[in-house]
């Protein structure tokens, strides 16, 4: 299957994302701040990002903008659960940088997995 890359400041939301990609068969590597997560895709590149947009230091919309700069035809899909405007105006601004699709939290596991099968069948 794939290699995905899974990038969040919350220690649950990642270990919940790794337990259901690798039940569907992916390979998942994952980082909790930006920068680690660019370390990570520029030594052993990556099928798929999933990234929080709201993290401290390196947030999601700057890791879109730095993958797309270095790796354009990598897909990304954002999440963030900030409060109901901060979501809208996140969410938004990732899809404007290319992001593939974005996911408020709290999402419905299914409805990741199957943006997740659509990101990497494009």
């Amino acid at each position: 299957m794939a290699r995905i890359l899974v990038v969040d400041d919350e220690d649950t939301i990642r270990r919940m994302l790794r337990v259901a990609l690798e039940m569907e068969g992916h390979e998942v590597v994952d980082a909790s701040e930006g920068q680690e997560a660019l370390q990570l895709h520029r030594t052993t590149p990556v099928d798929l990002v999933i990234t929080d947009i709201l993290m401290p230091e390196t947030n999601g919309l700057q890791v879109i903008l730095a993958l797309r700069r270095e790796t354009p035809q990598l897909k990304v899909i954002a999440m963030s659960g900030g409060g109901r405007f901060i979501l809208l105006e996140a969410l938004q601004a990732a899809e404007t940088l290319g992001a593939f699709a974005t996911l408020g939290k709290p999402f419905d596991i299914d409805a990741l997995l199957d943006t997740v099968n659509r990101a990497l069948a494009a």
